[in-house]
């Protein structure tokens, strides 16, 4: 490296580096630098497959999830109705009074004419009606046609649950366990469903009133309660041999399907009992 020698005005012999050639300086300076690596993406044939994976993927998952929305729809209309069996019940015992549980079905594709549907399938609308006097209003020991519906008043509102349809059971469950397979097995004059039980003499519509309005729905099915929180299957109607039409049961049950649409999906495995004490009035679900 070229350097000059320089006389200071100390008169100090100073050194100064030559700036003839300042490239080439920089050029010892500098470390070569290595060119930026491509960070590159997928390419187009990578993206195809991929994406082709994927659509292969939801295909085989769509049943799975369409399983698995038939066993919510199902399992929440149980606790729906549990709930409306235990609201009716609390307030027949907090108000010392008879309070009815009415379950009606009607068919989805014809919603329009709800009492003349044929078949009823696809939604279940539920109606909690109290008497207003404290009294069960019906003559017990008049088999003939008694509505309710003017000595009734409205417990909340209609309740409307679709995706379901009320079935009375075919199956023999064991009695010996917590599932639906091995449930208490009730008869199915006890059970509210499509077959059964027969149509109740003390009906009540909606909606309820003195005189009694026109009604938009007739609930010929129906759990009742009592002062005491007792509850039977439609009502206690007494016989001219003087039994019982309904008696008090161990358990009643209402099951449930579900529907797709106005259709009944009888594969599906998703079916569900609630059941009643009869004495208790405790509710239970059973499921698969």
């Amino acid at each position: 490296m070229n350097s000059v020698k320089k006389h200071g005005s100390d008169g100090a012999l100073r050194s100064q580096r030559s700036t003839k050639d300042p490239q080439r300086c920089c050029g010892a300076c500098h470390a070569v630098v290595p060119p930026l690596r491509d960070e590159g993406g997928f390419t187009l044939v990578e993206l195809l497959i991929v994406v082709g994976i994927m659509g292969i993927l939801l295909v085989l998952m769509a049943p799975a999830f369409t399983y698995i929305k038939g066993g919510n729809d199902v399992t929440s209309a149980a606790y729906t109705i549990k709930g409306a069996l235990e609201t009716a019940r609390t307030y027949a015992k907090a108000n010392n009074t008879y309070t009815w549980v009415g379950f009606y079905e009607e068919n989805v594709a014809n919603p329009a004419s709800p009492n003349s549907d044929t078949p009823a399938v696809g939604r279940i609308i539920i109606s909690i009606v109290a008497s207003k006097d404290g009294t069960k209003i019906y003559d017990p020991s008049n088999l003939g046609q008694q509505s309710l519906t003017s000595g009734l008043t409205q417990v909340g509102k209609l309740t409307k649950i679709e995706n379901v349809h009320l079935w009375t059971h075919t199956d023999s469950p064991s009695g010996t366990g917590s599932t639906l397979d091995t449930r208490p097995n009730v008869l199915s004059t006890y059970c509210i469903g499509d077959a059964s039980p027969s149509s109740s003499t003390k009906p009540f519509g909606y909606p309820v009133g003195n005189p009694a309005p026109t009604a938009q729905y007739t609930f010929v099915k129906a759990v009742e309660f009592s002062p005491r929180g007792e509850a039977r299957i439609n009502n206690s109607t007494i016989n001219v041999n003087g039994t019982e039409v309904f008696p008090f049961q161990t358990a009643a049950e209402i099951a449930l399907k579900p529907t797709h649409g106005p259709s009944v999906d009888d594969s599906s495995p998703n079916r569900v009992a609630i059941q009643l004490g009869g004495v208790g009035g405790n509710v239970r679900i059973y499921r698969k």
